[in-house]
């Protein structure tokens, strides 16, 4: 049984004391870090220079820093509200500073977006890594600890790895193995936190997988929540038309972000409103533009639902879960998923020809493993069991475990069938993230039904090679939607990193599922990517771009592709018409020049011209479409919710335009009409209030506060 500790520093001294002075400490992506006891651990490495602490990680959770003083005045009560109880990691600040001592070292798999662009540590530590790989990696780096926040059930006897089993029982299994062959000397540590929501299945393990359980009650704090981010009308038209790709009595993956919401908002749309929602495609012109590939998805309601396999577990989940449109269920054998597939198990009531089905599809013998599964999800009912090679009824009656044998299936099928099947999976996850509320719904579940939501490790979500056979009947019509920088014309995408060789985030398990979207007989990969970015001062570039000198996803596993302007199937086709494809699908005022360069590079035919209906592919274009349903209430910022109050809301939205006013006018103008400006209304006086702009002193607030003045009054007109 493991050491039970009452304090993170008594955990520091037992793992010194079992490990050593050379902590190379595996922890969780996101969530799942022990923060206080990571805390403990990077402060007894800095008053101590000879201890060596190396943190393997991946996702490490800030919370936002205001960039500018106008920034701090409207986030700083938002932050302090959403973060309230949130411990922040103290070797995350001082990494972004350049502080760290020259005994501990950092190093992650997966950078959070953007976040360490700029910080040369960092990126020299960084370690590019498949995810269904990060395990075994972190241990090659040398691991001997393995840490994660866990959560206890009510009865004191067993544990959840809640958000998080997507590695740890892979690392702890390899250092298992190393520590009996006695090759390194090993600790498993959980930190109790009991504001995790406890999810079952997979995620729960005995004490015994622990070395040591530290119950602080300083660990008891609140989890790292994730705000939303606002949507805007590109991100709306991409989550659209992806949303029509997905079919009825099929399987769903789907990321986090703005992108993300877009689509399950399209999706609860076409459920709850399907006149708006095939109004929103028609705007788009989709089916015009897209009728074959669309044959394939549908925009009717959902009968049959969605079933989610899923390296994440979003928030969106939940608001799928919620209408009705995440709740196809799935089964833990091979043979038994398939006959629900094929419509030859009816889960709500048994009958005995499924023992036929099982027969016909080559089961017959029935071994321990398999019956265990089968009672599990009520195949087999509960009063019979299995005894060394045979089946024993409710009556004692004995036959032998074979389903072609004609006595024993007669038997089984009057004594030993169960009614109807159970304990069904909506969604496996590898990790969750997301906002307070989420946290909050998942807790609130009851017991049976937060099981149907399993978590599991990344080597079961990610891949097919774990249990193909299984994990194919489970993900019939699979869309695996995920989020690219930049697409070239060739097919490849880039989303990871520059070709400075700079990394913006990672690899994580995209490469895993637009691989296994090719393995699945109709499965499909989706990568949303805007066709545009735009700098400060409004300057925009091409997404869509002729070659790069660097690819997340190379060129042959080409797929689906989505801007706001289109869809482009990219599968089996040739370079030409890869080419010709993604020049109709990115923004017009790029067109000629990417068409040019293909064209001087011999991959499209010298005579050929883009389409009519692919040349008005701007933002002013997309506006006009979408205009009309805006109007109804249909598509704004926030769509699945947000943290923001209603005041604040308000403020985001005209902060967004003050910031591109003030980019766009000469300076002077700018301060000639804030030493003007005299006429505010009361009205106004909350906002400026709540900006700190009630008595500006410097010339930069005045004309802060008479443009937030002006977009405030401009917005109340509307």
């Amino acid at each position: 049984m493991p050491q039970q500790l009452d304090t993170v520093e008594a955990c520091v001294d037992a793992l010194i004391a079992r490990v050593g002075r050379d902590l190379r400490v595996g922890l969780p992506l996101g969530l799942g870090k022990p923060v206080e006891l990571v805390n403990a651990l990077y402060a007894r490495a800095r008053a101590d220079a000879t201890l060596q602490l190396t943190l393997l990680t991946a996702l490490t959770l800030e919370k936002p820093e205001p960039a500018s003083a106008l920034e701090a005045a409207f986030l700083g009560p938002f932050l302090a509200r959403v973060f309230e109880g949130v411990p922040e990691l103290d070797y995350a600040r001082d990494l972004r500073l350049g502080r760290l001592p020259p005994n501990v070292t950092i190093k992650e798999f997966f950078f959070r977006p953007g976040s360490q662009m700029g910080n040369a540590v960092a990126q020299q530590h960084y370690i590019s890594s498949n995810y269904t790989f990060a395990a075994r990696d972190v241990f090659n780096q040398g691991c001997n600890v393995a840490a994660q926040m866990i959560c206890r059930r009510a009865d004191g006897l067993r544990y959840s790895l809640s958000c998080n089993p997507d590695t740890g029982p892979e690392l702890v299994e390899l250092l298992r193995a190393a520590e009996a062959a006695g090759e390194r000397r090993v600790a498993v540590v959980g930190v109790v936190n009991p504001q995790l929501p406890y999810m079952a299945n997979d995620a729960e393990v005995e004490p015994a997988l622990f070395d040591l359980i530290v119950d602080d009650p300083r660990c008891h704090s609140a989890l790292f929540s994730t705000p939303k981010q606002p949507v805007g009308t590109a991100d709306y038209a991409i989550g659209l038309q992806a949303s029509a790709l997905i079919r009825d009595g099929g399987t769903l993956q789907v990321g986090i972000g703005a992108l993300g919401d877009a689509i399950v908002h399209a999706l609860v749309l076409r459920q709850q409103q399907n006149d708006h929602y095939r109004a929103a495609l028609e705007a788009l012109d989709l089916p015009r533009r897209n009728a074959a590939l669309l044959s394939g998805g549908g925009d009717a309601p959902f009968e049959r639902g969605l079933y989610g396999a899923t390296e994440m577990l979003v928030d969106g989940m939940m608001d799928l879960y919620r209408a009705g449109i995440l709740k196809r269920e799935v089964y833990d054998f091979w043979a038994l998923q398939q006959l629900v597939n094929e419509g030859r198990c009816d889960p709500q009531q048994l009958h005995a020809d499924v023992l036929d089905g099982l027969e016909s599809l080559g089961v017959r013998v029935i071994r321990t493993a398999d019956f265990e599964r089968l009672q599990h999800h009520g195949f087999f009912n509960d009063a019979s069991r299995y005894d060394q090679g045979y089946i024993v009824a409710p009556d004692g009656e004995r036959v032998i475990a074979n389903v072609a044998d004609h006595r024993a299936r007669q038997v089984m099928a009057e004594k030993c069938l169960g009614t109807q099947l159970r304990r069904g999976v909506v969604a496996h996850g590898g990790f969750f993230l997301g906002p307070r509320s989420f946290y909050d719904w998942l807790r609130a579940l009851p017991e049976e039904e937060r099981a149907r939501i399993a978590m599991t490790g990344v080597y079961k979500v990610n891949q097919l090679d774990h249990n193909p056979r299984l994990y194919k009947a489970q993900r019939v019509h699979a869309r695996f939607i995920n989020t690219g920088i930049m697409v070239t014309l060739s097919g490849a995408v880039v989303s990871d990193g520059l070709d400075n060789g700079k990394v913006i985030s990672g690899v994580g398990g995209q490469y895993n599922f637009v691989a296994m979207a090719h393995q699945l007989p109709n499965g499909r990969s989706v990568l949303m990517i805007r066709s545009v970015r735009e700098a400060e001062g409004g300057k925009a570039s091409s997404n869509v771009v002729f070659n790069y000198a660097h690819c997340t996803i190379p060129r042959h596993l080409r797929d689906i592709v989505i801007t706001e302007y289109g869809i482009a199937d990219l599968r089996s086709q040739s370079d030409s018409e890869i080419a010709k494809r993604l020049v109709c699908i990115a923004d017009s005022r790029f067109q000629a020049g990417l068409l040019q360069q293909a064209q001087a590079a011999g991959k499209i035919e010298a005579g050929w011209q883009i389409p009519g209906i692919y040349r008005r592919n701007t933002p002013q274009s997309l506006e006009q479409r979408l205009a009309p349903l805006r109007k109804q209430g249909l598509f704004g910022a926030f769509p699945l919710g947000c943290d923001f109050t209603p005041e604040e809301l308000k403020l985001a939205g005209a902060l967004k335009k003050v910031k591109s006013r003030a980019a766009a006018t000469p300076k002077w103008k700018l301060a000639l009409a804030a030493l003007r400006f005299r006429d505010i209304p009361s009205a106004m006086q909350p906002y400026l209030e709540r900006m700190q702009l009630q008595s500006p002193q410097t010339l930069q607030d005045k004309v802060v506060r008479m443009l937030l003045v002006e977009e405030l009054l401009r917005d109340t007109a509307r």
